[in-house]
Protein backbone atom coordinates (compact mmCIF):
# COMPACT_ATOMS: atom_id res chain seq x y z
CA UNK A 1 0.00 0.00 0.00
CA UNK A 2 1.51 3.41 -1.06
CA UNK A 3 2.10 5.35 2.01
CA UNK A 4 2.69 9.38 2.68
CA UNK A 5 6.50 8.89 2.20
CA UNK A 6 6.95 8.65 -1.41
CA UNK A 7 7.52 4.72 -2.70
CA UNK A 8 7.44 5.56 -6.31
CA UNK A 9 9.50 8.47 -7.44
CA UNK A 10 10.56 8.65 -11.22
CA UNK A 11 14.16 9.91 -10.58
CA UNK A 12 15.30 6.84 -9.56
CA UNK A 13 14.38 4.91 -12.74
CA UNK A 14 17.49 2.87 -12.23
CA UNK A 15 15.59 0.86 -9.40
CA UNK A 16 11.97 1.98 -10.17
CA UNK A 17 11.54 1.39 -13.84
CA UNK A 18 10.97 -2.68 -13.75
CA UNK A 19 9.27 -2.26 -10.25
CA UNK A 20 5.73 -3.11 -10.57
CA UNK A 21 3.77 0.39 -9.64
CA UNK A 22 2.61 0.05 -6.18
CA UNK A 23 -1.02 2.55 -6.90
CA UNK A 24 -3.86 1.41 -7.70
CA UNK A 25 -7.15 3.86 -8.03
CA UNK A 26 -5.41 5.22 -4.23
CA UNK A 27 -4.64 9.29 -3.80
CA UNK A 28 -1.29 9.62 -5.22
CA UNK A 29 0.78 10.85 -2.30
CA UNK A 30 2.54 14.11 -2.74
CA UNK A 31 5.88 13.10 -2.54
CA UNK A 32 5.21 11.04 -4.86
CA UNK A 33 3.92 13.43 -7.26
CA UNK A 34 6.44 13.81 -10.70
CA UNK A 35 6.66 14.53 -14.06
CA UNK A 36 6.15 17.33 -16.79
CA UNK A 37 3.32 18.87 -18.91
CA UNK A 38 5.12 17.92 -22.24
CA UNK A 39 5.69 14.36 -21.24
CA UNK A 40 1.87 14.29 -21.77
CA UNK A 41 2.31 15.63 -25.21
CA UNK A 42 4.77 12.65 -25.81
CA UNK A 43 2.37 9.88 -24.13
CA UNK A 44 -0.09 10.65 -26.39
CA UNK A 45 1.76 11.28 -29.22
CA UNK A 46 3.08 7.67 -29.07
CA UNK A 47 -0.16 6.03 -28.22
CA UNK A 48 -2.15 7.78 -30.70
CA UNK A 49 0.43 6.83 -34.02
CA UNK A 50 -1.20 3.35 -33.89
CA UNK A 51 -2.99 1.15 -36.26
CA UNK A 52 -6.71 2.39 -35.24
CA UNK A 53 -5.73 5.90 -36.21
CA UNK A 54 -4.52 4.22 -39.58
CA UNK A 55 -7.59 1.91 -40.48
CA UNK A 56 -9.95 4.92 -39.16
CA UNK A 57 -8.49 6.45 -42.29
CA UNK A 58 -9.97 3.91 -44.77
CA UNK A 59 -13.68 4.87 -43.55
CA UNK A 60 -13.78 7.99 -45.65
CA UNK A 61 -13.74 5.77 -48.75
CA UNK A 62 -15.84 3.03 -47.77
CA UNK A 63 -18.41 6.05 -47.50
CA UNK A 64 -17.92 7.79 -50.15
CA UNK A 65 -16.44 10.95 -49.70
CA UNK A 66 -14.14 13.46 -51.65
CA UNK A 67 -10.38 14.42 -50.58
CA UNK A 68 -12.20 17.94 -49.12
CA UNK A 69 -15.19 16.37 -47.41
CA UNK A 70 -12.78 13.70 -46.27
CA UNK A 71 -9.78 16.08 -44.74
CA UNK A 72 -12.41 18.51 -43.28
CA UNK A 73 -14.13 15.88 -41.68
CA UNK A 74 -10.31 14.42 -40.16
CA UNK A 75 -9.32 17.48 -38.91
CA UNK A 76 -12.88 18.75 -37.82
CA UNK A 77 -13.62 15.60 -35.77
CA UNK A 78 -9.69 15.16 -34.42
CA UNK A 79 -9.92 19.07 -33.24
CA UNK A 80 -12.57 18.42 -31.14
CA UNK A 81 -11.57 14.95 -29.60
CA UNK A 82 -8.48 16.57 -28.94
CA UNK A 83 -9.75 19.18 -26.54
CA UNK A 84 -11.90 17.56 -24.94
CA UNK A 85 -8.82 14.51 -24.02
CA UNK A 86 -7.10 17.63 -22.76
CA UNK A 87 -9.90 18.51 -20.17
CA UNK A 88 -10.08 14.90 -19.12
CA UNK A 89 -6.08 14.96 -18.31
CA UNK A 90 -6.31 18.60 -16.81
CA UNK A 91 -8.46 17.26 -14.10
CA UNK A 92 -5.76 14.41 -12.80
CA UNK A 93 -3.03 16.36 -10.79
CA UNK A 94 -5.79 17.98 -9.12
CA UNK A 95 -7.29 15.06 -7.68
CA UNK A 96 -4.63 12.50 -7.96
CA UNK A 97 -6.54 9.63 -8.41
CA UNK A 98 -7.97 7.86 -11.89
CA UNK A 99 -10.59 9.36 -13.99
CA UNK A 100 -12.98 7.33 -13.18
CA UNK A 101 -12.62 7.99 -9.47
CA UNK A 102 -12.84 11.37 -10.52
CA UNK A 103 -16.34 10.84 -11.16
CA UNK A 104 -17.46 9.40 -8.15
CA UNK A 105 -17.61 12.91 -6.85
CA UNK A 106 -20.00 13.81 -9.56
CA UNK A 107 -21.95 10.57 -9.90
CA UNK A 108 -21.63 8.88 -6.01
CA UNK A 109 -19.53 5.97 -5.08
CA UNK A 110 -22.01 3.35 -6.67
CA UNK A 111 -23.78 5.59 -8.96
CA UNK A 112 -20.27 5.57 -11.06
CA UNK A 113 -20.41 1.69 -11.43
CA UNK A 114 -22.25 2.83 -14.32
CA UNK A 115 -20.23 4.39 -16.36
CA UNK A 116 -17.04 2.00 -15.02
CA UNK A 117 -18.83 -0.83 -16.64
CA UNK A 118 -19.34 0.96 -19.98
CA UNK A 119 -15.06 1.84 -19.66
CA UNK A 120 -14.17 -1.41 -18.30
CA UNK A 121 -16.24 -2.73 -21.97
CA UNK A 122 -14.60 0.05 -24.12
CA UNK A 123 -11.36 -0.80 -22.68
CA UNK A 124 -11.64 -4.05 -23.97
CA UNK A 125 -12.78 -3.54 -26.91
CA UNK A 126 -10.23 -0.81 -28.31
CA UNK A 127 -7.51 -4.00 -26.63
CA UNK A 128 -9.27 -5.95 -29.33
CA UNK A 129 -9.63 -3.86 -32.18
CA UNK A 130 -5.86 -3.12 -31.90
CA UNK A 131 -4.63 -6.63 -31.41
CA UNK A 132 -6.45 -7.72 -34.19
CA UNK A 133 -4.70 -5.36 -36.66
CA UNK A 134 -1.31 -6.04 -35.00
CA UNK A 135 -1.76 -9.63 -35.77
CA UNK A 136 -2.92 -9.32 -39.18
CA UNK A 137 0.62 -8.03 -39.37
CA UNK A 138 2.86 -9.97 -37.71
CA UNK A 139 1.34 -12.63 -40.10
CA UNK A 140 2.44 -10.41 -42.89
CA UNK A 141 5.73 -10.67 -41.61
CA UNK A 142 5.76 -14.15 -40.35
CA UNK A 143 2.84 -16.41 -42.13
CA UNK A 144 3.49 -19.98 -40.58
CA UNK A 145 2.16 -18.22 -37.86
CA UNK A 146 -1.13 -19.29 -36.64
CA UNK A 147 -3.96 -15.89 -35.90
CA UNK A 148 -4.19 -16.96 -32.24
CA UNK A 149 -0.23 -17.83 -31.69
CA UNK A 150 0.28 -14.18 -33.00
CA UNK A 151 -2.46 -12.59 -31.28
CA UNK A 152 -0.91 -14.56 -27.99
CA UNK A 153 2.44 -12.84 -28.60
CA UNK A 154 1.01 -9.20 -28.43
CA UNK A 155 -1.02 -9.92 -25.81
CA UNK A 156 2.16 -11.17 -23.53
CA UNK A 157 4.34 -8.34 -24.53
CA UNK A 158 1.14 -5.56 -24.09
CA UNK A 159 0.22 -7.17 -20.99
CA UNK A 160 4.02 -6.61 -19.57
CA UNK A 161 3.86 -2.96 -19.86
CA UNK A 162 0.26 -2.68 -18.04
CA UNK A 163 1.46 -4.96 -15.40
CA UNK A 164 4.71 -2.54 -14.73
CA UNK A 165 2.47 0.47 -15.28
CA UNK A 166 2.53 3.89 -15.35
CA UNK A 167 6.66 5.06 -15.19
CA UNK A 168 7.06 2.18 -17.93
CA UNK A 169 4.31 3.27 -20.15
CA UNK A 170 5.49 6.57 -20.13
CA UNK A 171 8.71 5.77 -20.89
CA UNK A 172 7.91 3.43 -23.50
CA UNK A 173 5.43 5.98 -25.11
CA UNK A 174 7.98 8.67 -25.64
CA UNK A 175 10.19 6.25 -27.38
CA UNK A 176 7.61 5.12 -29.41
CA UNK A 177 6.90 8.71 -30.37
CA UNK A 178 10.34 8.52 -31.90
CA UNK A 179 10.34 5.34 -33.37
CA UNK A 180 7.40 5.66 -34.59
CA UNK A 181 7.35 9.25 -35.51
CA UNK A 182 10.08 8.09 -37.76
CA UNK A 183 8.91 5.43 -39.23
CA UNK A 184 5.85 6.64 -40.31
CA UNK A 185 7.44 9.88 -41.76
CA UNK A 186 8.99 7.27 -43.99
CA UNK A 187 5.57 6.10 -44.95
CA UNK A 188 4.20 8.92 -45.73
CA UNK A 189 6.66 9.69 -48.20
CA UNK A 190 5.56 6.16 -49.79
CA UNK A 191 2.28 6.98 -50.54
CA UNK A 192 3.08 10.43 -51.24
CA UNK A 193 5.29 9.17 -54.20
CA UNK A 194 2.00 7.66 -56.78
CA UNK A 195 0.36 11.86 -57.20
CA UNK A 196 -1.03 10.31 -60.36
CA UNK A 197 -3.10 7.54 -58.73
CA UNK A 198 -4.17 9.69 -55.97
CA UNK A 199 -6.09 12.34 -58.39
CA UNK A 200 -8.06 9.81 -60.01
CA UNK A 201 -10.04 9.44 -57.17
CA UNK A 202 -13.02 11.26 -57.89
CA UNK A 203 -16.26 9.76 -55.60
CA UNK A 204 -19.63 10.97 -55.89
CA UNK A 205 -21.56 10.62 -52.50
CA UNK A 206 -25.44 10.83 -52.45
CA UNK A 207 -25.76 12.95 -49.55
CA UNK A 208 -22.03 13.67 -49.07
CA UNK A 209 -22.71 16.29 -45.58
CA UNK A 210 -24.81 13.12 -44.11
CA UNK A 211 -21.67 11.30 -44.65
CA UNK A 212 -19.49 13.84 -43.14
CA UNK A 213 -21.40 13.56 -40.06
CA UNK A 214 -20.90 10.32 -39.87
CA UNK A 215 -16.93 10.94 -39.85
CA UNK A 216 -16.29 13.26 -38.15
CA UNK A 217 -18.57 11.36 -35.32
CA UNK A 218 -16.63 8.08 -35.83
CA UNK A 219 -13.53 10.51 -35.69
CA UNK A 220 -14.24 12.06 -32.19
CA UNK A 221 -15.62 9.14 -31.36
CA UNK A 222 -11.99 7.33 -31.58
CA UNK A 223 -10.01 10.09 -29.68
CA UNK A 224 -12.59 11.09 -27.12
CA UNK A 225 -12.70 7.53 -25.94
CA UNK A 226 -9.73 8.12 -24.05
CA UNK A 227 -11.03 10.63 -22.30
CA UNK A 228 -12.65 8.08 -19.73
CA UNK A 229 -9.01 7.57 -18.61
CA UNK A 230 -7.32 10.67 -19.65
CA UNK A 231 -6.40 11.50 -15.99
CA UNK A 232 -5.34 7.52 -15.32
CA UNK A 233 -1.97 9.26 -16.97
CA UNK A 234 -1.69 12.86 -15.34
CA UNK A 235 -2.33 12.00 -11.85
CA UNK A 236 1.16 11.89 -10.76
CA UNK A 237 1.89 15.39 -11.83
CA UNK A 238 1.96 17.65 -9.29
CA UNK A 239 -1.08 19.29 -7.81
CA UNK A 240 0.07 22.74 -8.96
CA UNK A 241 1.06 21.88 -12.59
CA UNK A 242 -0.43 24.80 -15.00
CA UNK A 243 -4.10 23.24 -16.30
CA UNK A 244 -3.95 25.01 -19.02
CA UNK A 245 -0.03 22.94 -20.33
CA UNK A 246 -1.73 19.93 -19.32
CA UNK A 247 -4.48 20.89 -22.12
CA UNK A 248 -2.29 21.81 -24.50
CA UNK A 249 0.54 19.26 -24.54
CA UNK A 250 -2.41 16.97 -24.77
CA UNK A 251 -3.80 18.28 -27.42
CA UNK A 252 -1.30 18.78 -29.21
CA UNK A 253 -0.07 15.21 -29.02
CA UNK A 254 -3.04 13.54 -29.52
CA UNK A 255 -4.10 15.66 -32.15
CA UNK A 256 -0.98 15.78 -34.42
CA UNK A 257 -0.67 11.57 -34.04
CA UNK A 258 -4.43 11.26 -35.26
CA UNK A 259 -4.66 13.02 -37.85
CA UNK A 260 -1.54 12.56 -39.54
CA UNK A 261 -2.19 8.70 -39.42
CA UNK A 262 -5.75 9.16 -40.71
CA UNK A 263 -4.50 11.10 -43.78
CA UNK A 264 -1.98 8.62 -44.29
CA UNK A 265 -4.64 5.49 -43.92
CA UNK A 266 -7.04 8.25 -46.29
CA UNK A 267 -3.93 8.03 -48.81
CA UNK A 268 -3.34 4.18 -48.75
CA UNK A 269 -7.24 3.73 -49.15
CA UNK A 270 -7.82 5.55 -52.35
CA UNK A 271 -4.12 3.89 -53.39
CA UNK A 272 -5.47 0.43 -52.84
CA UNK A 273 -8.38 1.19 -55.31
CA UNK A 274 -10.49 -0.29 -52.47
CA UNK A 275 -11.35 -0.02 -48.49
CA UNK A 276 -10.33 -3.55 -47.49
CA UNK A 277 -10.88 -5.87 -45.02
CA UNK A 278 -7.60 -5.94 -43.97
CA UNK A 279 -5.93 -2.22 -43.78
CA UNK A 280 -2.54 -3.98 -42.79
CA UNK A 281 -2.32 -5.81 -46.15
CA UNK A 282 -3.23 -2.70 -48.51
CA UNK A 283 -0.19 -0.66 -46.66
CA UNK A 284 1.88 -3.26 -47.17
CA UNK A 285 1.03 -3.84 -51.06
CA UNK A 286 1.22 -0.01 -51.51
CA UNK A 287 4.33 0.83 -49.88
CA UNK A 288 6.31 -2.37 -52.12
CA UNK A 289 9.67 -2.99 -51.58
CA UNK A 290 9.56 -1.01 -47.88
CA UNK A 291 6.01 -3.06 -46.84
CA UNK A 292 7.81 -4.87 -43.98
CA UNK A 293 9.45 -1.88 -42.40
CA UNK A 294 5.27 -0.30 -42.71
CA UNK A 295 4.03 -3.01 -41.16
CA UNK A 296 6.28 -2.88 -38.20
CA UNK A 297 5.76 0.67 -37.46
CA UNK A 298 1.65 -0.44 -37.53
CA UNK A 299 2.82 -3.36 -35.19
CA UNK A 300 4.67 -1.30 -32.57
CA UNK A 301 1.64 1.26 -32.68
CA UNK A 302 -0.94 -1.28 -31.27
CA UNK A 303 1.30 -2.25 -28.81
CA UNK A 304 1.88 1.13 -27.99
CA UNK A 305 -2.07 2.06 -27.34
CA UNK A 306 -2.85 -1.55 -26.03
CA UNK A 307 -0.60 -0.39 -23.41
CA UNK A 308 -3.05 2.09 -22.10
CA UNK A 309 -6.17 0.12 -22.69
CA UNK A 310 -4.83 -3.06 -20.60
CA UNK A 311 -3.49 -0.50 -18.01
CA UNK A 312 -6.82 1.37 -17.57
CA UNK A 313 -9.19 -1.50 -17.71
CA UNK A 314 -7.28 -2.75 -14.81
CA UNK A 315 -7.82 0.26 -12.84
CA UNK A 316 -11.84 0.10 -14.43
CA UNK A 317 -11.91 -2.91 -12.86
CA UNK A 318 -10.49 -1.49 -9.38
CA UNK A 319 -12.95 0.78 -9.41
CA UNK A 320 -15.88 -1.49 -8.68
CA UNK A 321 -13.94 -1.74 -5.34
CA UNK A 322 -12.54 -5.26 -5.89
CA UNK A 323 -9.69 -6.00 -3.65
CA UNK A 324 -7.73 -7.62 -5.82
CA UNK A 325 -4.03 -6.89 -7.00
CA UNK A 326 -3.91 -4.87 -10.18
CA UNK A 327 -1.79 -7.12 -12.21
CA UNK A 328 -4.16 -9.77 -11.92
CA UNK A 329 -6.48 -7.82 -13.09
CA UNK A 330 -4.63 -7.09 -16.11
CA UNK A 331 -4.08 -10.85 -16.51
CA UNK A 332 -7.47 -11.21 -16.90
CA UNK A 333 -8.11 -7.83 -19.16
CA UNK A 334 -5.45 -9.69 -21.38
CA UNK A 335 -7.03 -12.93 -21.55
CA UNK A 336 -10.60 -11.53 -22.40
CA UNK A 337 -9.37 -9.06 -25.05
CA UNK A 338 -7.53 -12.43 -26.82
CA UNK A 339 -10.39 -13.94 -26.80
CA UNK A 340 -12.71 -11.50 -28.26
CA UNK A 341 -9.67 -10.83 -30.86
CA UNK A 342 -10.11 -13.99 -31.88
CA UNK A 343 -13.93 -14.28 -32.20
CA UNK A 344 -14.21 -10.94 -33.83
CA UNK A 345 -11.33 -11.26 -36.21
CA UNK A 346 -13.11 -11.81 -39.69
CA UNK A 347 -15.15 -8.55 -41.57
CA UNK A 348 -13.28 -6.13 -39.02
CA UNK A 349 -13.85 -2.64 -41.48
CA UNK A 350 -17.70 -2.98 -40.68
CA UNK A 351 -17.72 -4.15 -36.96
CA UNK A 352 -14.80 -1.20 -36.06
CA UNK A 353 -17.02 1.66 -37.78
CA UNK A 354 -19.73 0.30 -35.71
CA UNK A 355 -18.09 -0.03 -32.19
CA UNK A 356 -16.34 3.08 -32.53
CA UNK A 357 -20.03 5.11 -33.20
CA UNK A 358 -21.71 2.97 -30.13
CA UNK A 359 -18.30 4.03 -28.36
CA UNK A 360 -19.50 7.58 -28.13
CA UNK A 361 -23.02 7.40 -27.12
CA UNK A 362 -22.29 7.28 -23.28
CA UNK A 363 -19.18 9.13 -23.18
CA UNK A 364 -20.21 12.25 -24.42
CA UNK A 365 -23.40 12.51 -21.77
CA UNK A 366 -20.64 11.95 -19.73
CA UNK A 367 -18.05 14.55 -20.12
CA UNK A 368 -21.58 16.81 -20.35
CA UNK A 369 -21.73 16.11 -16.52
CA UNK A 370 -18.23 15.79 -15.54
CA UNK A 371 -16.99 19.48 -17.38
CA UNK A 372 -20.04 20.82 -16.10
CA UNK A 373 -19.00 20.15 -12.95
CA UNK A 374 -15.28 20.48 -12.61
CA UNK A 375 -15.32 23.91 -15.09
CA UNK A 376 -18.70 25.38 -14.81
CA UNK A 377 -19.25 24.87 -10.86
CA UNK A 378 -15.73 24.93 -10.25
CA UNK A 379 -15.73 22.23 -7.55
CA UNK A 380 -12.73 20.78 -7.15
CA UNK A 381 -12.64 18.24 -4.40
CA UNK A 382 -9.29 17.61 -2.22
CA UNK A 383 -7.12 15.54 -3.91
CA UNK A 384 -5.85 13.50 -1.01
CA UNK A 385 -9.69 13.20 -0.05
CA UNK A 386 -10.94 9.44 0.87
CA UNK A 387 -13.92 8.65 -1.79
CA UNK A 388 -15.53 6.36 0.89
CA UNK A 389 -16.76 9.33 2.44
CA UNK A 390 -19.00 10.22 -0.91
CA UNK A 391 -22.15 9.54 -0.84
CA UNK A 392 -23.52 6.43 -2.76
CA UNK A 393 -25.14 7.88 -5.28
CA UNK A 394 -25.69 11.88 -6.15
CA UNK A 395 -28.77 11.43 -8.26
CA UNK A 396 -28.07 14.90 -9.66
CA UNK A 397 -25.11 13.61 -11.82
CA UNK A 398 -27.03 9.92 -12.65
CA UNK A 399 -30.13 11.72 -13.83
CA UNK A 400 -28.32 14.20 -15.78
CA UNK A 401 -26.31 11.67 -17.68
CA UNK A 402 -29.38 9.10 -17.94
CA UNK A 403 -30.95 12.17 -19.61
CA UNK A 404 -28.50 13.38 -22.11
CA UNK A 405 -27.90 9.24 -23.05
CA UNK A 406 -31.94 9.24 -23.54
CA UNK A 407 -32.31 12.60 -25.31
CA UNK A 408 -29.74 11.29 -27.97
CA UNK A 409 -31.21 8.32 -28.76
CA UNK A 410 -33.39 9.78 -31.85
CA UNK A 411 -30.38 11.09 -33.07
CA UNK A 412 -28.13 7.50 -33.45
CA UNK A 413 -27.29 6.18 -36.44
CA UNK A 414 -25.52 2.98 -36.64
CA UNK A 415 -26.11 -0.67 -38.47
CA UNK A 416 -27.81 -1.77 -35.12
CA UNK A 417 -30.37 1.21 -34.96
CA UNK A 418 -31.02 4.27 -36.65
CA UNK A 419 -33.19 6.99 -34.95
CA UNK A 420 -35.86 8.79 -36.76
CA UNK A 421 -34.35 11.90 -36.71
CA UNK A 422 -30.86 10.48 -37.99
CA UNK A 423 -33.67 9.03 -41.08
CA UNK A 424 -34.95 12.41 -41.62
CA UNK A 425 -31.06 14.61 -41.66
CA UNK A 426 -30.03 11.26 -44.56
CA UNK A 427 -28.58 9.27 -42.04
CA UNK A 428 -26.22 11.65 -40.03
CA UNK A 429 -25.00 10.87 -36.80
CA UNK A 430 -25.88 14.17 -34.31
CA UNK A 431 -26.00 12.35 -31.20
CA UNK A 432 -22.54 12.90 -30.10
CA UNK A 433 -23.49 16.53 -29.69
CA UNK A 434 -27.06 16.08 -28.51
CA UNK A 435 -25.97 13.47 -25.89
CA UNK A 436 -23.13 16.37 -24.09
CA UNK A 437 -25.29 19.24 -24.92
CA UNK A 438 -28.45 17.64 -22.95
CA UNK A 439 -26.35 16.08 -20.06
CA UNK A 440 -24.31 19.41 -19.25
CA UNK A 441 -27.60 21.76 -19.36
CA UNK A 442 -29.55 19.53 -16.92
CA UNK A 443 -26.98 19.21 -14.75
CA UNK A 444 -26.48 22.71 -15.20
CA UNK A 445 -30.10 23.23 -13.22
CA UNK A 446 -30.09 20.12 -10.92
CA UNK A 447 -26.80 20.23 -10.04
CA UNK A 448 -26.33 23.34 -8.98
CA UNK A 449 -26.92 22.50 -4.70
CA UNK A 450 -25.29 19.31 -5.46
CA UNK A 451 -22.35 18.17 -2.65
CA UNK A 452 -20.74 14.82 -2.82
CA UNK A 453 -19.74 15.06 1.17
CA UNK A 454 -17.25 16.78 3.14
CA UNK A 455 -14.38 17.13 0.92
CA UNK A 456 -15.50 20.57 -1.83
CA UNK A 457 -13.57 23.19 -2.46
CA UNK A 458 -14.54 25.62 -4.65
CA UNK A 459 -11.85 27.94 -6.94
Amino acid sequence: MPSNTGVFPEVQYGDRLLTVEPYSIQPVAALDRHGKAWQQLMLWLGSNLTIADFALGFLPVSLGLPWSWSIAAIVLGNLIGAVTLGLCAAMGPVYGVPQLIIGRFTFGRMGGYLPTALNYVSTIGWFAVNNMLGTFGLRILLPQLAFWQGAGLLVILQGLLAIYGYNLIHVYERVMSVVLGTLFLVVTFLTLRHPAALTVYHPHAAAPWAMFAIMVASVFSYIASWGSYASDYSRYLHADVSKGRVVWNVFLGAFLASTWLELVGLLVAVLAASPTSNPIAALHLVTGEFGDVAVIAMILGGTAADALNLYSNALSASAFDIRVPRWVLTVVASLVGLALSLAFSGNFEARFEDFLLLLGYWITPWFGVLFTDFYWFGRHRLAASDTRSVRPVLWQGVVSFLMGIAVSIPFMDSSLYEGPVSKMLGGADLAFYVGFIAAALAYRILGASATAGPHIRKR
